[in-house]
């Protein structure tokens, strides 16, 4: 019977402290909302403090699927490797549809965006105070 009560006990704690830390990130964690049009993003520079965000993609009559890529200012575009990678869309953004990212940490500093698939400019800017 205590082992009962025990994993009883330990079930609720579990799922209190994993409530607990969503409700807590959720807090923190903003949204950062962009819509593609086709050939472009409409909007070309945004400005945010520092934090945690998520990245919501809108395909808005693009006619294909859309994505979208953060990198820092300076980098080069061209490499993977320089793409952050948490700021992809969890999946390809069809018509009319709308993707996030995952949270994605955001520092001070100057960051480039872009759609490789639509294909959009890469001089889009979003700058982190």
């Amino acid at each position: 019977m205590k082992k009962i009560i025990a994993l009883v006990v330990l079930a609720f704690g579990t799922a209190f402290s994993v409530n607990a830390q969503d409700k807590i990130m959720n807090k923190t964690q903003k949204t950062i909302s962009l819509e593609q049009t086709s050939g472009e993003f409409t909007q070309k520079q945004i400005t945010v403090s520092e934090g945690t965000y998520v990245f919501e993609i809108a395909n808005n009559a693009v006619g294909h699927d859309v994505g979208f890529v953060l990198v820092e200012k300076g980098k080069d575009i061209g490499k993977p490797e320089n793409h952050i990678q948490t700021a992809y869309v969890t999946e390809a953004v069809a018509t009319g549809k709308t993707q996030k990212s995952k949270p994605t940490k955001l520092e001070k500093g100057e960051y480039v965006y872009f759609c490789p698939l639509n294909p959009t400019a890469t001089d889009n800017t979003l700058i982190v105070k």
